[in-house]
This record gives C-alpha cells, structure tokens and sequence, in this order.
C-alpha cells in the first residue's frame, strides 16, 4: 500500500450511490442502468439478428437444389453465402457487445455487494464476528456473493440469450404454420414445470453445501494456524482425520448440489425435441401440397432449422431456473449482511475525559457474570493498573470501553453513561492494544502510521524502543511484517503494536498486557514514556508483570468476579494476594 495512504478509518473506496438499497436486488438493475442500457441494445440486435440463421439455412437448401436443377447457377450460391456471412458477423459483433457489458454489469454489481459486506463487517463487534464463525463470514464474503452476481449475470444474458429468443423464433414458427407451431409448442412449457419442481431440491442441496463450505474454511484456517502446535504434540494424524472428513462432507455435498443442475439440462432438451417428429410428419405433407399449408424446400428447413434453434434456447431456459434457485439460497445467506454501513467521515480526537465506574459490571451476552461492584474513579494524568489471575475479567473490563461487551451498574465518560456515545464518538476517545498485536501484513512503517503522513514513525518507535532493531534490518521501517506480523519476534510485535496505539493516542488508552513478551529494562523505558504521555490522558495498564505497580497511581484487583481498588500502598494491606504476587515479582527482579 502506498505511504500516503491511510488504512484506517477511512470512507469506503467507491462512490456511495444515493438511494442504493443493497439488500434489493432490484436496485442493482437501476443503479447500474448505463450498461443494462449497452447489453438491451446490442441483445436486441443479437437475438433478433439469430432468425437470419434459420432463413439463411432455408435459403441456401433451396438454392443448392435449384443449382441442381438448373434453375440457378454457383454465383447465386456464393452470393447467398457471402450475404449470410456478412449478417452473422454483424450479429455476432452485437453479440460480443452484449456479453462484453454483461460481464461489467456483473463485476460492478460484485464489487457493490462485496463494498457493502465488507464495510459491514468492519463494524461489527469481535463477539458477532465470532459468533457467526471466520467459515462461515469467509464464504459468504466471497463464495456467496460471487454465485449470487453469476445467477444475476445469467438471468440478465438469459434475458435476451433465451427470453427474446425465444419469442422471436416462436413468431418465425408461427408465421411459417401457426397450427403446427401451436402443436410443437406444447412441449417446451413441460420441462419449464419440471425445473419449477426441483426448487424445493436445489435449493435444499445448495444450502448444504454452503454449510459444509463454511465448515471446511473453519478447518482449513485452524490446520493451517495451528499447525506447528499439532505437530509438534503429534496431533497431525487426528487433525488429518478430522479435516478428511469435512472435505469428504464437502466434496459429497458439492456433488449433490451440482447435480441437479448439471445434469437437468439433457432431459429438458429430450423434452422439448420432441414436436421433432410432429414437424416432420406435418411439414412433409406441406411439402407435398397435402397439409395446412404449402412450402418448399427452403420453408421445410427453415422451420425445422428454427424449432432446433428454439428447442435448445427451451432447455437453457430451464436451467437457468435451477441456477436462479441455487443463486437464491446465497442471496438469503448474504442479504442481512447488506444493509448500507455507516458513512465514515474523519474527526479530530477528543480532549481529555474524566472516567468513573460505579458497581460496574461484565458478562458476556447469554453468559454469566464475570464481575461485578467495581467502583472508581481517574482524571486525566493517572494510570490505572488492572491485575489478578488469569480469566479473573481483566480483558473484558478492557473490552466494556471499546463497546465489545455489554456492562451493568455506571461507566461514564466526562459525565456520560458510555452506551450512549456512538461508536464514531466512542472511537475517538478509547485507544486500544490488545494482547493479539493484530498487525497488518504490511511494513512496519504503515503498521505504525496506518497511512498518516505526519506521523513521525521513527520517533514513535524509539519511544517503544524498537528504533534500533528496525534501523538494522534490510528494509528498516519499510520491512514487511507478514500476515498477523509473523516475520517479526513476540516482542517486536507488540512493540510495533504499541508504537501504532501511542501514535494515534486517545483520552482513554486501555492497553492490555502490552509488557508480556519484554524483558524488565525495555519494560522500565516504555513505562517511562507512558508516563509522561499520561499528563492530558488516562491510562488503563491491564498486565500481571507487577515490576511497575508502585508508580501506578491506582490499582484494580479482580478475583472471583469481585474487585478491589485503591493505591499501590492500599492494596499491598488489604489485598494478601495481591501482596504475595507483588513480592515474588520483587524478589524475581532482585535475582534478575
């Protein structure tokens, strides 16, 4: 990504259409009016230029046998010939033209879809993104939204490719015989009923095969994630096994779902072949002089050649049913998804806030509490140290301020209760580090800055004292990262992670165990930086390494959903655990 470009918090890339309804179909067709307008016009031309087929072939059959007899010569032949070529280039020029604007119907439409999924699930909190399953959101942000824009793309080619056609070959039968037309029309509409009849099977066999593709991209994720732990404790084999078995699942669903699709088609074609024999009977005795009407040669093929044509045209149109329905079931599973995200606009960083909880609480939603009763108070300068054992709540206290999980009892910034800021105001004042870094597979350089020309990313990492281990490598600042920052050791990375959050730093930072992966000198200088950037901010300091506690201006204990708070001093006398855990951190610095 280029370096002045920002990767954050930006407003989505394209232009937001005014009155798009993503979750209407309908409203695709409108906003893309430009090229539907380019294919209606060269598939008019197209499908009505595809009678010249039939007539040309009737043509030539008479004229061959006329050159047989005498009746004509071999340059009315090559005249005819000449002539025919020239019409089915014009028309396969339009036909080019046609599907040339199809496909960029299409990719606009899966651009759109995709624009508008993606920047929905942007918004949406860890909680809801783990809840519906990294699988499941993977294939319906590519999976799904690609086969709901093909059976768009197919119902719009079908349109003309089919439904025009269809109509003008039916009228060319008509205008030849409308009694035998009548007849030999009788038989396409069965296997239109016939593929109305496997909706109810297509769709159900699609649907599973979604599912099943859901899971297999869960399991794909995790052996490949994972797979350093699995075998290093010899779990490769079960692993394998499992993974085995949800792509046997995969593969068996994907089978069945295809099927009926593919496999349709031929009996659809056997079906409407079948007014084959009726035009033979009865346009031999036209022939003949003894039937409804009188044709010669060139009228007999001319009509057989044009109920081919339509036959086959018949058959697609009842495929495109199954593909309409199978494109259906992605359109259901991706539709709740495409409602128009938030217009993100920039906005400069709050001032200082002033932060109090009162018998504050955590749980998770549909789960039991994690804690509960926590009571104070902190204004701008303070840091605030949050420690106890492990899965004691000190990440989700974390997590109450960026929205992630809901809370009881009062939490107020600058007076306010913070379930009634926005989450565009809520952003502006929480700055964040987790205990997962989460960094881009970029350079450290956009990492930090995320696209901020004036930031300093030098100066930001000598603050987290990292200038001097990226100055030696290749790239310095430039050097990439890798996915999730594997390129890097566990302490780079959550310096590199921390250079990022005191670059961009809000009122409230809340930064949890960001000293786990350091060693105690690097973990003095950081703390020292996080002093004095503490002057016109708050600073929540979540960690378990307790070497800095002493200079924290306040410290919260929490232990078996119950929390205790006051001064480093205060807590060593009413907290025996706490001045346990303080101690063994003391003593392991003295051996250090």
């Amino acid at each position: 990504m280029a370096e002045g470009t920002t990767m954050c918090d930006r407003k989505e890339s394209g232009i937001r259409t005014a009155g798009r309804k993503p979750d209407q179909i309908g409203s695709y067709f409108v906003t893309e009016w430009k090229p539907l307008l380019a294919v209606t016009v060269s598939g008019l031309i197209y499908n009505i230029g595809l009678l010249a087929g039939p007539w040309f072939e009737g043509r030539l059959a008479q004229c061959l046998l006329d050159v047989f007899t005498g009746k004509k010569f071999f340059t009315d032949m090559l005249l005819l010939v000449c002539a025919y070529v020239a019409v089915i280039g014009f028309v396969q020029g339009a036909r080019y033209i046609k599907r040339f604007y199809v496909r960029r119907f299409a990719n606009d439409i899966n651009r759109s879809m995709k624009q508008v999924l993606y920047g929905n699930l942007v918004h949406k909190s860890v909680g809801e993104l783990e809840k519906e399953g990294t699988g499941s959101l993977l294939t319906k942000a590519v999976s799904d939204v690609d086969a709901c824009v093909e059976g768009i793309r197919k119902f719009t080619t079908e349109i003309f490719d089919t439904g025009i056609a269809l109509l003008a070959y039916a009228a060319m039968l008509l205008w030849y015989d409308w009694r035998l037309a009548l007849l030999c029309l009788l038989f396409p509409p069965f296997s239109y009923l016939m593929a109305e009849k496997m909706k109810t099977v297509v769709e159900r066999s699609n649907a599973a095969y979604k599912e099943s593709a859901g899971r297999l991209n869960t399991a794909t994720l995790d052996r490949a994630g994972n797979a350093v732990t699995y075998r290093i404790y010899g779990c490769e084999k079960q692993r394998s096994g499992m993974y085995e078995k949800q792509l046997d699942d995969y593969e068996k669903t994907a089978v069945r779902a295809g099927m009926q699709v593919v496999a349709m088609p031929p009996l659809y074609q056997v079906i409407s072949m079948g007014s084959t024999v009726l035009i033979l009977y009865f346009g031999s005795k036209n022939v003949l002089n003894s039937g409804w009407t009188v044709w010669n040669i060139a009228a007999f093929t001319t009509f057989l050649s044009c109920y081919g044509k339509l036959a086959v045209k018949s058959s697609k149109a009842a495929k495109l049913f199954n593909s309409v329905q199978k494109a259906n079931v992605s359109w259901k599973r991706i539709r709740p998804l495409l409602t128009e995200p938030p217009e993100e606009t920039e906005e400069k960083t709050a001032g200082a806030v002033s932060l109090k909880l009162d018998q504050a609480g955590g749980a998770y939603p549909g789960g039991k509490q994690i804690f509960d009763g926590l009571t104070i108070s902190a204004k701008p300068g303070q840091i605030i140290g949050i420690t106890g054992p492990v899965a004691c709540g000190k990440s989700t206290l974390g997590k109450i301020f960026l929205g992630e999980v809901p809370y009881t009892g009062h939490v107020l910034l600058n007076g306010k209760e913070l379930s009634e800021y926005s989450d565009k105001e809520r952003r502006n004042m929480v700055g964040w580090q987790g205990h997962d870094p989460e960094l881009l597979a970029d350079s450290i350089r956009n990492n930090v800055a995320l696209g901020e020309e004036q930031i300093d990313v030098g100066r930001e990492l000598s603050r987290v004292c990292l200038d001097q281990e990226v100055s030696e490598m290749e790239n310095g600042v430039d050097t990439l990262v890798g996915s999730r920052g594997v390129r890097l050791s566990g302490g780079q990375q959550v310096r590199t992670a921390l250079a990022r959050t005191l670059s961009h730093a809000k009122p409230l930072i809340v930064l949890d165990d960001p000293f786990a992966a350091l060693d105690r000198n690097t973990e003095e200088e950081i703390f020292r930086e996080l002093k004095a950037m503490s002057k016109d901010r708050i600073i929540l300091l979540i960690s378990h390494r307790l070497y800095l506690f002493d200079q924290t201006d306040q410290v919260i204990w929490m232990e078996n959903g119950q929390t205790q708070t006051g001064t480093h001093e205060k807590m060593l006398q009413i907290v025996p655990e706490y001045a346990n855990l303080c101690k063994v951190w003391k003593e392991g610095a003295d051996h250090a």
